[in-house]
């Protein structure tokens, strides 16, 4: 098959290299020239995705890989489009902002030809696809949906730097707005999550239909939904557990030794592409689901009652050297979307604290890139507040931190018997404790 995938971000192009590694002939769209002239050359442009600089310098050249800038190259004669373009939530209204992504189906209409499946990837509202990209691809290309072409949606559910890893371990939801639609996205992707049968490595979960694109819409949003629910409901738990000193840590394993039993792990901020925006994206289409409002508010709530803990065992910090450990919103992971580290940093600065930031996947000009001043390891502090739990930071001991009189460790990373008379404050934990 001929294939376009339009937008080769940080889920797009582990899927076009899915999908040519699968002997299909695919052509990567995205507006970022530099990002294209990188693929084309054969170089990964962001690190940390297992297995894509291996699989780009195969693929490339042999041709059946390549990246544009011009929808013109890629869309017309294409057997399948994959969208994965991304869908932006306005922080204050809460509200999906669709500028990217109507950008990009207008451009892609305007080059449809007959034939093609259309498949949408991107996280969206109950009935988007169907409310709105559908006229708006009968209006821009001029055909009809159903006759023409196909529109279906198909969530991605992988995270970034295990895409390979999790395309093989769950099944390919998809959603037609016909029953044909949904059996060419079927025989589409069986055609290209095709992997190698290495007995190491889990045998694929196949692709599931829900029956219609509604139904894989609000699969994908319930999935996620879930998880924030869950966290907050575990943040919750801690929040009172500190009121009657309790371990919640201790509370949540028991309660999970009950098969029944479910509890996420609680922590100083949920950051990432998903978890944060997601619920947002379901509170657009049922704005009754108080439950979904009320668990995102507490969590989005969580680095401010974190810093003000801090503040009322410490006093008052200001002009106090505090350093946040950690700017990815999760350990092993170069990325700070919607990382705890924002509104951790603007809690401290507005207690008057000298922040500083310290984090193992970024360079010192990257830190200050973002406005921060970069810590340096061995250098005095007062307060270390641990927001990402890089592997690094586990082993930490008071040395690493000079003259540090308390650690406020956000997700429970550290080893306590490793800071002995150290005052180490844990999310839930049960109080401030000192080994």
């Amino acid at each position: 098959m001929r294939i376009a995938v339009i937008a080769l971000g940080k889920i797009g192009l582990p899927l076009a290299v899915q999908f040519a590694d699968s002997g299909h002939e695919v052509v990567g769209v995205d507006v970022n020239a530099k990002l294209v002239e990188l693929v084309n050359a054969g170089q990964e442009p962001f690190p940390g995705e297992a297995g894509l600089q291996d699989k780009l310098s195969a693929l490339v050249p042999t041709g059946r890989l390549r990246a544009t800038t011009d929808y013109a190259d890629a869309v017309p004669g294409a057997d399948a489009v994959v969208v994965v373009v991304p869908l932006f939530v306005d922080n204050a209204s809460w509200e999906p902002d669709f500028g990217w992504m109507d950008e990009a189906t207008r451009s892609l209409a305007e080059h449809l030809t007959p034939g093609t499946l259309v498949s949408y990837e991107t996280t969206l509202p109950v009935g988007t696809t169907r409310t709105r990209w559908k006229p708006m691809i009968e209006a821009g290309s001029g055909l009809v949906e159903g006759t023409d072409f196909h529109l279906v949606f198909s969530p991605e559910r992988v995270l970034t730097g295990r895409v390979f890893a999790d395309l093989r371990k769950y099944p390919k939801l998809v959603g037609g707005l016909d029953a044909a639609g949904a059996n060419a996205a079927r025989e589409f992707y069986e055609a290209v999550l095709q992997f190698d049968e290495r007995d190491d490595l889990p045998r694929p979960n196949g692709v599931w239909d829900l029956g219609s694109a509604e139904a894989a819409e609000m699969a994908k949003l319930a999935e996620t939904t879930y998880r924030d629910v869950n966290i907050g409901l575990a943040n919750q738990f801690a929040l009172f557990a500190e009121q009657v000193g309790v371990d919640v840590y201790d509370v949540i394993e028991a309660c999970n030794s009950q098969p029944y039993s479910h509890i996420h792990r609680p922590g100083i901020a949920v950051g990432g592409h998903c978890i944060p925006v997601y619920p947002r994206l379901y509170l657009a289409t049922d704005r009754e689901a108080d439950i979904v409002r009320t668990a995102r508010l507490l969590n989005a709530s969580m680095p401010e009652r974190t810093v003000a803990e801090a503040a009322r065992l410490y006093g008052d910090l200001t002009g106090v050297r505090t350093v946040v450990l950690g700017a990815a919103y999760r350990g092993g992971v170069k990325e700070t979307a919607f990382s705890g580290v924002f509104a951790t940093v603007d809690a401290l600065r507005e207690r008057g604290a000298d922040v500083l930031v310290h984090d193992p996947l970024y360079s010192d000009d990257e830190i200050r890139g973002f406005g921060w001043e970069p810590y340096t390891r061995g250098d005095a502090i007062d307060i270390a507040i641990l927001q990402a739990d890089h592997a690094e930071y586990r082993a930490l001991v008071p040395a690493d931190l000079p003259g540090i009189r308390l650690l406020v460790d956000g997700r429970n990373a550290t080893d306590p018997a490793l800071w002995s008379g150290v005052p180490r404050l844990v999310i839930g934990g049960g109080g401030v404790h000192a080994a």
